[in-house]
């Protein structure tokens, strides 16, 4: 039977496996070629934008999230599983808000030739810190999706 705790989980849980799916896309198609060309993460030069993809995905996600807090508040166990998705996520944004992201709209905004190639590889190497965040957030989701089915 569908209840209102098993879509909102469901729905979060999908959503942080596609955040999980755009972090790959990035590290192990984007990541690899772009210190060498730039114009390809700098939309004004016909290069794609993370941030169609990324602020929908995290926006959608953060919604999802909350709105399965809410339903499942009541659900101790799957409560646990939302928490623990929740505090890591929050992790991962504070880390990109501060660190990630200002040095990627600075990476975009550069004339392709000012562009310090050293400095773009440590930042997609740092890049590739945040997947073992999003992977607890996507298993966490995981298991509060699951504790919400064994209590159906």
């Amino acid at each position: 039977m569908l209840s209102f705790p098993l879509i909102s989980t469901g729905l979060a849980a999908a959503l942080a496996l596609m955040s999980i799916g755009g972090g790959l896309y990035e590290f192990s198609v984007v990541d690899p070629a772009w210190p060498e060309r730039r114009d390809l993460i700098q939309p004004d030069l016909g290069g794609l934008s993370r941030r169609r993809f990324w602020i929908p995905a995290h926006t959608a996600f953060e919604i999802a999230l909350i709105v399965a807090l809410i339903a499942c508040w009541s659900a101790p166990d799957a409560r646990f599983w939302l928490l623990i998705a929740f505090a890591t996520h929050v992790v991962m944004r504070v880390w990109s808000a501060f660190d990630f992201i200002p040095k990627a709209l600075a990476f975009e905004r550069l004339a392709s030739k000012a562009m310090d190639q050293d400095a773009a590889r440590r930042w997609t190497q740092r890049s590739r810190l945040r997947l073992p965040l999003d992977l607890v957030v996507g298993l966490s989701m995981l298991l509060a999706f699951a504790t919400v089915i064994r209590s159906l």
